[in-house]
């Protein structure tokens, strides 16, 4: 029987009105979202810090429980142990040295850029730049000279002085490691208590996507600890080819600072070739040869093979996520930038079916 035309315009504005209603929904969710974000930012940054050490635990717990058939609370145990001894051997050890690194770091930095202030601001192309430079990072514009912080000092700060803030920083980290220790010890217990909030008709699917997340992540974890450890050797022993003062301190922070994809490479490049400067030309242009060289071997050699068992991130949407998370959430929005995006887009690509080859560009 054919509809009529009351019918066919009636079953039209149905569907008009269930795509509005959807639409209006999705952007509901969103707006929910972003307001929570907004006001509960720290808080879910920290809550995703501990799931990501949480990961970090359950993932080397599984490889004790798989090659030495341990259980996993045992399995769990030797890698708390393991981990704590293995702090407990490096600060005994090596803080003195790691200490008196640091601060002989953070003074030579701001020497540096005592130095290269006065450096520019005898020439008027130096001037010229104070000028322009923004007063976050040492220079004129936007307020007085006197009431600025130092570039030197700035970096310092935020590379080697973070406990600046100390009581902030270590309770907070005192928070992330206990609470991720209590979700690596009982995971399906936190899993299937953030599952009861889903209804009941979602509740495989979101499983589903929920071990896609976590397998995500510890896939990223594992190999950008990879990249880490290859990224502060190579630097290290190259700066001290070099005659770099410090070489294991930068090395340290050239490794730690990778952890930042893109950005972390310039962020560890930078204290490296202001101690260069007091060395010489030669040496500056030696220092970033020599990073420029293993940032290429890292993108171009290493980092594609760790992505072909981890997790392939398009560069773009790497930077673009690192922007967009650091303003939203600040320094650490900007340092969890990357898992975060990991797991969303696995989260996503969980979501979407995949283009056929007709549909591909």
């Amino acid at each position: 029987m054919t509809p009529t035309k009351d019918e066919s315009t009636g079953n039209e504005s149905a569907g008009w009105l269930g795509s509005i209603t959807h639409i209006l929904r999705l952007t509901l969710g969103l707006a929910v979202i972003g307001l929570l974000v907004w006001l509960l930012g720290d808080v879910l940054t920290v809550v995703f810090a501990a799931a990501l050490f949480a990961v970090v635990l359950h993932g080397l717990s599984n490889i004790l429980v798989k090659h030495l058939r341990l259980p996993y609370g045992w399995s769990l145990t030797v890698v708390v142990t393991a981990l704590l001894a293995a702090v407990v051997l490096l600060v005994w050890g090596s803080g003195p040295a790691i200490v008196s690194e640091a601060s002989r770091l953070q003074d030579a930095l701001r020497q540096q850029e005592t130095s290269l202030r006065a450096t520019l601001q005898n020439s008027p192309t130096g001037q010229m730049i104070l000028n322009y430079l923004p007063s976050s990072l040492g220079g004129k514009h936007g307020g007085s000279s006197s009431s600025l912080a130092s570039l030197g000092s700035r970096i310092a700060g935020s590379m080697t002085g973070i406990l600046g803030s100390a009581f902030g920083v270590a309770g907070t980290i005192i928070v992330i490691l206990i609470a991720g220790l209590y979700f690596a010890m009982s995971p399906t217990l936190y899993a299937n208590g953030a599952l009861r909030l889903v209804p009941v008709g979602q509740r495989p699917r979101a499983r589903m996507l929920m071990l896609r997340a976590s397998q995500t992540l510890w896939a990223w974890v594992a190999g950008q600890s990879l990249d880490m450890l290859v990224v502060g050797v190579l630097s290290g022993v190259g700066l001290w080819f070099i005659g770099v003062p410090l070489a294991l301190a930068l090395g340290v922070l050239a490794g730690l600072c990778n952890f930042i994809p893109y950005i972390g490479a310039i962020m560890g490049a930078v204290p490296a070739l202001l101690i260069a400067l007091s060395l010489g030309t030669r040496e500056t242009i030696m220092v970033a040869v020599l990073y420029s060289v293993i940032q290429f071997f890292e993108g171009n050699v290493l980092a594609p093979v760790i992505q072909r068992h981890a997790v392939q991130m398009p560069p773009a949407i790497t930077v673009l996520s690192q922007t967009l998370f650091g303003t939203i959430l600040g320094f650490p929005g900007l340092i969890f930038a990357s898992p975060l995006t990991a797991a969303l887009l696995s989260i996503f690509d969980g979501l979407t079916p995949p283009l056929s080859d007709e549909e591909r560009l």
